[in-house]
């Protein structure tokens, strides 16, 4: 099945026009157009309506059968071979060969060749049964997907089967929902995936990301001149750029910024990953959104259980709620247990609340009514602790992203405990980050790299 994306943007474009944001702003007229996507030349899968200018839309292609998208409404399906939505008959019905079905994972076709292509844009639009024998979960060559929408739709289609290592995976209505296109990239490189420029033309038997190192590749439009071919992109790949897409000649204002980008293969990341920041920074975000497209997550809570403190059932609420559900949960203390015996990938959140909690196990906060003796005990103990986890951490063989609090940036803390408690989170801190591949710094949602 040869693969048209004519365009990769939201239902406006991207940038929007007339949008005074940032992410918008940076980009030329044009940058993304909405996504249009053409199937051999014969069936273009497009959104429910445009709310570009004229101008701006698709072109028409003759000899096409168009079927509407569900970005901004429902479709209806009565069987794989009917053109579902309103006014389906006028739009008449899929060329001889093809199939179409409306899943809950987005509308699935196969085409005459037996190529296989999930189209994974706005909301699931219902659930059919295949009328040729296929599995309902047979999996994809091909997966065009809205991943700033919900990456984690990414992990549950690799948690059951429908997304495999040969499937090629590629982000569109792509918008300003992502604030620049070198975010795009970075997020991309976590979740597996990759963005090309629109006109770009794939197949079904395209080769898929390979995992390796990191790369961030693409387009670079520069003020008033051509757009060259994007070293490790479309012409290097063997994707062809269509005429009259961004692969060829085009114009911008002056600045430089990427269209073509490809992440790097998810066995690439990194082992051990600690993540810092201060209080409501962003940190626990994006260790998430780092492991949003994993088929499998084990979130490690470390916190204390809140008692009836309404602030904080709230937040531990929040955190639950934003998870994807198919992650499983444990509330758990012993984190050196957890990182010794486990495989697999695990978000621990968070360091700081673990170290709390092993304060109090231990009676470890400071009480002048205890004798000397008693008291360094206590610490011995907490220390102990902090020296086992990082034991642990450094044996592990599991994936681990960790979320830790840094409380050094802040003024000293008027009370002992509050002095106490900074010291010894900030050893474990550096103790923790000397045995990562990965450290960086969550200021305002900005993520500073910290390298070694």
């Amino acid at each position: 099945m040869e693969i048209l994306l004519e365009g990769t943007g939201g239902p406006e474009g991207w940038p929007v026009p007339g949008c005074p944001c940032a992410s918008c702003g940076r980009l030329a007229p044009g940058h993304r157009r909405l996504a249009s996507i053409v199937l051999d030349g014969r069936v273009r899968l497009a959104l429910l309506e445009s709310r570009q200018a004229p101008e701006a839309a698709a072109p028409a292609l003759p000899d096409t059968t168009t079927l509407p998208g569900t970005t901004t409404g429902p479709d209806t399906a009565t069987g794989p071979d009917t053109v579902g939505g309103p006014g389906a008959a006028a739009k008449g019905r899929l060329p001889e060969g093809y199939r179409l079905l409306h899943t809950s994972d987005g509308r699935e076709v196969t085409a005459p060749d037996g190529g296989r292509l999930l189209y994974a844009v706005g909301p699931s639009s219902g659930l059919g049964e295949p009328d040729d024998g296929s599995p309902l979960d047979a999996p994809f060559d091909v997966v065009l997907i809205d991943l700033p929408d919900r990456p984690e739709r990414l992990g549950d289609l690799r948690r059951r089967g429908r997304v495999t290592p040969k499937t090629r995976i590629v982000a569109v209505n792509l918008c300003h929902r992502v604030p620049s296109e070198d975010e795009l990239a970075r997020r991309l490189g976590f979740w597996g995936a990759e963005a090309v420029p629109d006109g770009t033309v794939i197949g079904t038997a395209s080769a898929p990301l390979t995992d390796g190192p990191p790369e961030v590749t693409g387009v670079q439009r520069t003020a008033n001149g051509p757009c060259p071919t994007p070293a490790g992109s479309a012409a290097v790949t063997g994707d062809q750029p269509r005429a009259g897409g961004l692969g060829t000649m085009c114009s911008a204002p002056d600045v430089t910024v990427t269209i073509g980008v490809r992440g790097r293969g998810r066995g690439g990341q990194p082992r051990r990953t600690l993540l810092l920041g201060g209080s409501r920074s962003g940190k626990s975000e994006e260790a998430e959104l780092r492991l949003a497209a994993e088929p499998e997550v084990t979130y490690v809570a470390t916190g204390p259980s809140g008692g009836d403190d309404p602030d904080w059932l709230a937040r531990v609420r929040t955190h639950r709620e934003r998870r994807p559900a198919h992650w499983r949960t444990v509330e758990t203390t012993d984190l050196a247990a957890v990182l010794s015996g486990g495989q697999g990938t695990f978000l621990v959140d968070g360091i700081g609340t673990w170290l709390a909690a092993v304060f109090d196990e231990s009676g470890a906060w400071p009480d002048d009514t205890r004798p000397d003796g008693p008291r360094r005990l206590a610490l011995d103990r907490v220390e102990a602790r902090c020296e086992a986890l990082v034991d642990a951490w450094r044996g592990t063989h599991a994936r681990v992203v960790a979320v830790s609090d840094e409380t050094g940036l802040g003024v000293i803390p008027a009370t002992a405990a509050g002095r106490l408690f900074r010291d010894a989170l900030g050893r474990l801190n550096q103790a923790l980050a000397r045995e990562s591949e990965e450290v960086a710094l969550v200021v305002a949602g900005r993520v500073v790299p910290l390298p070694i």
